[in-house]
């Protein structure tokens, strides 16, 4: 096998610009996605699904939310197989115009009242080609990071694009929290959740202008043209020889996907519907715990370059475990102060396993097959994980009106994930040679 040697280190004014790139295409495209699953909790259900009882027309909102995490594998396969043939610059162009395209349309469908079963039809539609845009998004994102920068601080590089997620999520719920306390109910359901959706236009153009001064992946470039050809087929190749490298990746994956997606869109749900707390606030909450977690997750991937990938994720998913049942037990006390506590505190256990996950994922596949391995890793999960968690916790809180059984269900797939990060190989400071050469 012909192992790829290192490039020339990219400069110190090179690799800040790429890091920049990454994070804000990364947040633009999540700001999107995550701005879909707080509309899914809000406003779908209501102006979508109208004919249903109020619990059951959240759910169908879930539903359709979770077809994006569906269309997300897919993605990453298509994504990942021209990645490593072709390049990792051009799929990120685009998977973020496919994103900012669809997240438009959305502000612009009309709903059930007005054309019937087409509004929710058009809805699915637009949600799988999110869904199928950032599939793509993560593993191109974040190469273009890890594959710049330098073995001894790949992790605090490439922790910059993972806070662009957090920082999306952000930005959409800052959007919602804005439209929602300077309208009136009627008002924010009539036109103002359009809003939002629109401005991804914008966003849009600013990601693209950001990205289409990058250069292609040295390292990638360097490995084409050792093996003088393209991989033929990088994800077969992924799935035959890192069979185990792809589980191990999943494994990170199930308790960090679905807890984000408890705490940040299904606790909207259990605040605004379940304890009838306002709208305004319960945004709030998210709004102030996600600045947080973004402040977070170059920390916690700083801190995995000088301790190790592997206990920095570990501690993550061990405080997972026990901090569902902190969680539901804060902000039942219906308590402003405690419910941004509880927020801060599950979302904290995402950042510590967030920060390191980049790296930590990339670092399993070598270089001809990495862009296919770590999207196939990253995003199979999605498809019972995040696009499932909503779900989940909604039938869980109706069937035992308890949130204890949830509790126990993110005690869990934290526990998966911190018995996989004992699992895996440790591989901070390896150069990329040194993983390529590996078995």
């Amino acid at each position: 096998m012909t192992t790829a040697t290192a490039p020339t280190p990219a400069s110190a004014a090179t690799l800040r610009k790429v890091v920049l790139a990454s994070m804000i295409g990364t947040t633009i495209e999540w700001y999107d996605f995550f701005l879909y699953g707080s509309a899914s909790a809000l406003v779908f259900g209501k102006l979508f699904f109208p004919k249903a009882d109020p619990t059951t027309g959240v759910m169908l909102s879930f539903a359709t939310y979770a077809l994006g995490f569906v269309a997300r594998p897919l993605g990453g396969v298509i994504f990942g197989h021209f990645g490593d043939r072709i390049g990792r610059k051009q799929l990120l162009m685009l998977s973020l115009l496919l994103m900012g395209g669809s997240s438009f349309l959305i502000g612009l469908l009309p709903t059930f009242n007005q054309v019937g079963i087409l509004a929710p039809l058009g809805l699915v539609l637009l949600r799988l080609v999110q869904g199928f845009a950032v599939g793509g998004e993560w593993g191109g994102a974040v190469l273009m990071v890890t594959e710049y920068g330098d073995a001894k601080r790949r992790g605090f590089w490439a922790g910059w694009p993972q806070a662009g997620v957090p920082a999306g999520n952000l930005l959409a719920a800052a959007v919602l929290a804005v439209m929602s306390a300077t309208q009136s109910n009627a008002d924010f359901l009539a036109w103002g959740w359009r809003v939002p959706f629109l401005l991804s236009a914008v966003l849009v153009a600013i990601g693209y202008w950001v990205r289409v001064s990058l250069a292609e992946s040295p390292l990638f470039q360097k490995a084409l043209d050792d093996a003088g050809a393209p991989p033929r087929a990088p994800v077969m190749d992924a799935i035959r020889e890192r069979p185990g490298g792809i589980a191990i990746g999943a494994g990170l994956r199930v308790g960090e996907n679905i807890s984000f997606y408890v705490f940040a869109t299904f606790g909207l749900t259990y605040l605004v519907d379940h304890l009838h707390m306002a709208r305004t606030m319960a945004l709030n909450a998210v709004l102030i715990a996600t600045a947080v977690e973004v402040a977070l997750i170059p920390i916690a991937a700083a801190l995995s370059d000088k301790v190790g990938r592997r206990p920095i994720y570990f501690l993550g998913a061990a405080g997972l475990v026990v901090w569902g049942f902190v969680f539901f037990r804060l902000i039942d006390t219906g308590q402003t102060s405690l419910i941004i506590l509880a927020m801060i505190g599950g979302l904290a256990c995402h950042g510590l396993m967030y920060g390191p996950q980049a790296a930590f994922i990339a670092e399993l596949f070598p270089t001809r097959m990495r862009y296919s391995g770590a999207s196939l890793a990253y995003q199979a999960t999605s498809i019972f994980a995040g696009s499932l968690a909503p779900i989940i916790a909604l039938f869980l809180l109706g069937r035992f009106n308890s949130w204890v059984p949830i509790a126990i269900y993110l005690a869990i797939v934290g526990a998966i994930s911190a018995f996989s990060a004992l699992k895996a190989r440790e591989t901070k400071g390896l150069t990329f040679a040194q993983i390529d050469a590996q078995r």
